[in-house]
């Protein structure tokens, strides 16, 4: 593992934050863009305005060139992201940039949310595809099913919500 930095995500960190869920909800597969994000709600919703009340977030990788992401916004029932369980609990996304995958940046980010979250939300979950390697990643964290929750997603594949209660 190589020496990682991380810091917490601030509103300036928005436009990194739309590269990160570029590759978090593998829209290139479907032939989407970058600039196509804001203009797809059941994405946008994710990011819009970032740093709003409850906005969480960890950036890491050097200062001058972030290599991923991990962070987590509240939504409400009117306005459910894809892993929600309900208006306290927050939802996770998170992403690495290719070029930094298998560094261990992904963990490092994900335990120093996971960190900063315990003590203001009782749980933290997330959607993740069925095959998504990440999935382990979360599972070895503590993450585990949502019975009930596997639905086809965007793709056409199988994703399922995870959940992780918070001590």
């Amino acid at each position: 593992m190589r020496p990682t930095l991380l810091r917490p995500a601030v509103a300036a960190d928005e436009p990194l934050l739309w590269d990160m869920l570029f590759e978090a909800s593998h829209a290139g597969e479907q032939g989407l863009t970058v600039a196509d994000l804001p203009t797809i709600s059941a994405l946008s919703r994710y990011v819009e305005n970032w740093g709003a009340t409850g906005d969480l977030g960890v950036i890491g990788g050097p200062a001058a060139a972030p290599e991923g992401a991990a962070w987590l916004r509240l939504f409400t029932g009117t306005d459910a992201g894809y892993g929600y369980l309900d208006d306290t609990i927050p939802e996770l996304a998170i992403a690495v940039a290719a070029t930094a995958r298998g560094t261990g940046l992904g963990t490092a980010m994900l335990e120093r949310l996971i960190d900063d979250a315990t003590g203001q939300y009782a749980a933290i979950s997330l959607s993740v595809r069925e095959e998504n390697p990440a999935r382990r990643l979360y599972q070895r964290l503590g993450f585990v099913d949502v019975d009930g929750s596997r639905i086809v997603n965007r793709a056409g594949t199988t994703s399922l919500t995870m959940v992780l209660r918070l001590g």
